[in-house]
């Protein structure tokens, strides 16, 4: 029985991961669990999954938490030092890190630290501290497996091959909901609207991401860290449908795609169970009801989020570190209604251009640069509002 901590278990990503493990309940045991303040949700997951450790990051959930469940063995940890301590836990086989942003960067390097393999949601691990984390998995012989949805499509199709043999990876992207929609009705744009995918149900800030083609834009960066292959060898493909995650194009001119409908529990489990693709009773992919598969280029006029991730990946240093702290606070600030939805990038460029570039960053200077980008971004005044 393979044991699991689950860091951000209240979050869309940990209650899918639940949810997979709940189909085979003689496969996993639920060894840690972790939450913000969706208190009453992480209370009924403690009372069904009987953790022997709980990481409450707010005091005040923590305090409801310790009110409303019998914690008896269960060792309840509070605020940011408690999550960073159920991240080292060595005694389980596999952490799923399923935080937001910049949060699970620590917890992700103190994983492998401690010897545990990590399932990755957390992209913003590897767009902050990409090279320090893969000098760490190394170093500790640990695995990183993908959960992201085109990233565990590019893990499945590069099984059993050769990168050497690969000439690019092909990340596939729905567009998010403006992908049709005039560039000068942009300023219009409220967080309601962002809010509404096309296809997928997650958490408020990657749905953001999405709908300014961001998300795109930081797994290319996480793409180049996971497979290590140059930024030249990724390309981004809009396909509205999502039901290609991704492809990977070999020297041979041959392509491998891996398809499925839009659920993340497929990935998640895959990431569980790798290398097996246990049986499951999920809707099933009925290519004839589909009809048909489109594809379009990305649109970096519309969307320039894209653009400055690539910039990002290609000077490296500190900047995708501060496009990935920028990004979030604006995202943050554009949910709370104080800036425009064409602030978001402008005020990532300005970040970007504005920090104090580090070429070869330690993990206290990449925490330093956050701050900073922190900083920056709630000093800004919105031009669009």
């Amino acid at each position: 029985m393979k044991k699991i901590s689950i860091l951000g278990s209240t979050g869309s990503i940990g209650v899918n991961a639940l949810n997979v493990i709940d189909n085979h309940p003689d496969d996993f045991n639920v060894i840690g669990l972790s939450g913000n303040k969706n208190g009453s949700l992480l209370a009924e997951q403690i009372k069904k999954y009987k953790p022997q450790y709980v990481a409450v990051v707010d005091p005040e959930t923590a305090e409801f938490v310790e009110n409303e469940v019998d914690l008896n063995g269960v060792k309840l940890l509070k605020e940011r030092s408690g999550l960073l301590e159920l991240s080292t836990l060595n005694d389980v086989d596999l952490m799923i890190n399923a935080l937001v942003g910049s949060s699970g960067m620590e917890p992700t390097i103190n994983a492998l630290n401690s010897e545990v393999d990590v399932a990755l949601s957390n992209k913003e691990s590897l767009v902050m501290a990409g090279a320090i984390i893969n000098q760490t998995k190394e170093k500790n012989n640990t695995k990183i497996f993908p959960v992201d949805s085109e990233h565990s499509a590019i893990w499945q199709c590069l099984v059993g091959e050769s990168m050497d043999d690969v000439n690019k990876i092909i990340l596939t992207g729905s567009g998010g909901p403006f992908r049709t929609l005039d560039i000068e009705k942009f300023h219009d744009i409220t967080p309601e609207k962002a809010l509404n995918h096309p296809n997928w149900e997650m958490g408020n800030k990657i749905t953001i991401d999405s709908s300014t083609m961001m998300n795109k834009g930081l797994e290319v960066i996480e793409a180049f860290w996971l497979f290590n292959i140059t930024e030249e060898s990724i390309e981004i493909v809009i396909h509205p449908e999502s039901i290609i995650h991704s492809m990977v194009e070999f020297k041979d001119k041959s392509v491998k795609a891996q398809l499925g409908l839009p659920d993340m529990k497929i990935p998640i489990q895959y990431a569980l169970t790798y290398p097996r693709h246990f049986k499951t009773d999920w809707e099933k992919l009925d290519l004839t009801k589909l009809g048909k598969l489109t594809f379009e280029e990305p649109d970096y006029i519309k969307f320039p989020c894209m653009r400055l991730a690539f910039e990002a990946l290609k000077v490296q240093g500190t900047t995708p570190a501060v496009l990935n702290v920028a990004n979030e606070q604006a995202v943050y600030r554009f949910l709370n209604h104080e800036i425009g939805f064409n602030d978001i990038p402008s005020i990532i460029e300005m970040a970007c251009d504005k920090h104090h570039f580090i070429k070869d960053p330690s993990l206290d200077e990449i925490l330093n640069i956050e701050k900073w980008a922190t900083d920056f971004v709630k000093s800004y005044k919105s031009k669009t509002l």
